[in-house]
C-alpha cells in the first residue's frame, strides 16, 4: 500500500511541471523578536500568490478524462483553479457570489483567460455553491472542492513535503493556518509519517474557529456567526475529510487569533519586511505571540499561506491595528455650551495626540453638546490623563471604541 509520504512525493514531482518550489526563508526580524530560528514558507510567492493551485493541480491531474471542471469560490481557490485550467488547457466554470469585488473577478479572469467561464450567482456563498454543484451534475463535470477532497489535500501536502526537503534537519515546530482544513490536515498526515517529533500548531481566526469547535465536539459543527475579515480562512464548518485527519489534535495546539491583533502583524510585516500578506496569510506569524515561550530556541516554520491583499483594505487594517494596540480611540465628548469650551478641551491634548475625527452630533441639552471624537496617539498611556483632565474641568469623555453597536452605526 502506498504511504501518504509517497503520494505527497509523487504530487510534489508533478508540481514541478507547473511551478518551482516556493522559497523557505529564514526571517531575521521574527527570529530576533522570538529568540528562535523562524522560517517562513512563502506560499505568497506562488504564481497565484497562495498555495491553492497545488490542490487544484493535483486533483485535476487525476481527472484528465473530464472536459469541464467546476468550482465555487470568491478567492484564492478560484484563482488557483483558473491558473491550472489555462496551463492544462481545460475548461473551467467558476461560480462566484454576485457580491464578489471586481478586483477578484478580474484577477481570476486574467489567470484563466479563455479557458475560464466566470458566473456570478447568489448574494451568499451557500447559494453560489448550490448553483455550482447543480451545474456540475448537469454537464457531468468534476467539482473541485477548495479543501474537502482527498486529492486536493494530497496536493496541499506538497507544501510540507517541500519544507522537509528544504531544511537540513526537520523543524521542531510547524505553525499552519486553518480554514477548511486542506492544508492543515495534509500537514498532520505527512509529518506523522516523516517527522513525528515535530509539533504542529493550528491557527484560526477568532471569527471562524471551526477546527476548535470540531475538536471540542469530536465532530464537524457549523458556526452560526462567522466574521469574514480573514476571508481566506473564515470557514463556518471544517471539512468532513479534513477533520478525519485532524481529529484528536491537542486542543492546546489549536490557537485562535483575534482579527484586530492580526492586523498588527500584517502591518509589521509590510512596514518592516516589505512582505505583503493577506489576513489568512499572516495567521501563523501572528500566533507566535501566543507560543513565544514554546518557540524560544527552536527551529520553527510558519506557513505564510497567501499574499492576495487588496490595498483598498489597508486603511481598515491600520484602523483595527491601532485600536487593538490602544493607540486610537473613539469618544463621546459631552462639552459645556459656553464660549471657549472647545478651545479649553483642545488645550488638554498632549503633543503626541492627534484628532482624526470630529463631528458635532446634536445639542442634547440646553447647556451641553455632544461631539464624536477620534483621537490617535503614540502611547496608549496618554489616554488616562486626558480623560481625567477633561473630567476635572466639567467635561465627560465616554470611550465607545469597543462598543460594536455604536461604532458600526456612526463610524
Amino acid at each position: 500500500m502506498t504511504s501518504y509520504a509517497e503520494k505527497a512525493a509523487l504530487a510534489e514531482k508533478r508540481m514541478r511541471e507547473l511551478f518551482p518550489a516556493t522559497p523557505l526563508q529564514r526571517n531575521d526580524h521574527l527570529s530576533k523578536i522570538y529568540d528562535a530560528e523562524i522560517w517562513l514558507k512563502r506560499e505568497d510567492l506562488s504564481p497565484v500568490r497562495s498555495y491553492k493551485l497545488r490542490g487544484a493541480y493535483n486533483a485535476m491531474g487525476k481527472q484528465m478524462d473530464k472536459s469541464v471542471f467546476v468550482c465555487a469560490s470568491a478567492g484564492n481557490h478560484a484563482q488557483g483553479v483558473a491558473f491550472v485550467c489555462r496551463q492544462m488547457d481545460k475548461k473551467g466554470v467558476i461560480f462566484m457570489p454576485v457580491t464578489t469585488p471586481e478586483q477578484k473577478i478580474n484577477k481570476t479572469r486574467v489567470f484563466g483567460g479563455e479557458n475560464v467561464d466566470i458566473r456570478l450567482v447568489g448574494d451568499y456563498f451557500d447559494d453560489t455553491l448550490a448553483a455550482a454543484q447543480a451545474y456540475c451534475s448537469q454537464v457531468d463535470g468534476h467539482f473541485l472542492s477548495p479543501f474537502d477532497d482527498p486529492d486536493v489535500m494530497e496536493g496541499q501536502a506538497t507544501v510540507t513535503h517541500e519544507i522537509l526537503d528544504q531544511l537540513q534537519d526537520p523543524p521542531d515546530i510547524v505553525v499552519v493556518p486553518v480554514g477548511g482544513g486542506g492544508l492543515s490536515s495534509s500537514t498532520r498526515l505527512l509529518l506523522s509519517e516523516l517527522s513525528p517529533k515535530t509539533q504542529i500548531f493550528f491557527v484560526e481566526p477568532e471569527g471562524g474557529a471551526s477546527l476548535l469547535a470540531a475538536v471540542r465536539a469530536g465532530q464537524p459543527v457549523t458556526i452560526d456567526d462567522v466574521d469574514t475579515f480573514v476571508d481566506g480562512a473564515a470557514v463556518a464548518r471544517i471539512g468532513k475529510n479534513t477533520f478525519a485527519a485532524l481529529k484528536g489534535a491537542d486542543e492546546d495546539h489549536v490557537l485562535v487569533v483575534a482579527e484586530d491583533r492580526l492586523c498588527t502583524t500584517i502591518l509589521d510585516m509590510l512596514n518592516n519586511e516589505g512582505i505583503v500578506l493577506e489576513p489568512a496569510g499572516a495567521l501563523a506569524l501572528d500566533a507566535l505571540k501566543d507560543i513565544s515561550d514554546i518557540v524560544r530556541g527552536k527551529r520553527v516554520v510558519c506557513v505564510s499561506s497567501g499574499g492576495n491583499f487588496d490595498f483598498e483594505r489597508l486603511p481598515e487594517v491600520k484602523e483595527r491595528a491601532q485600536r487593538f494596540a490602544g493607540l486610537k480611540k473613539y469618544f463621546m465628548l459631552r462639552l459645556p455650551q459656553r464660549p471657549g469650551a472647545l478651545r479649553e478641551f483642545l488645550g488638554l491634548l498632549g503633543p503626541d495626540d492627534d484628532v482624526t475625527r470630529f463631528e458635532y452630533l446634536k445639542k442634547s441639552a440646553r447647556n451641553f453638546g455632544t461631539i464624536l471624537l477620534g483621537i490617535e496617539t503614540t502611547d496608549a498611556a496618554n489616554f488616562g490623563p486626558l480623560i481625567h483632565q477633561a473630567e476635572s474641568v466639567g467635561m465627560k469623555l465616554t470611550d465607545i471604541t469597543d462598543d460594536e453597536t455604536i461604532v458600526d452605526l456612526i463610524i
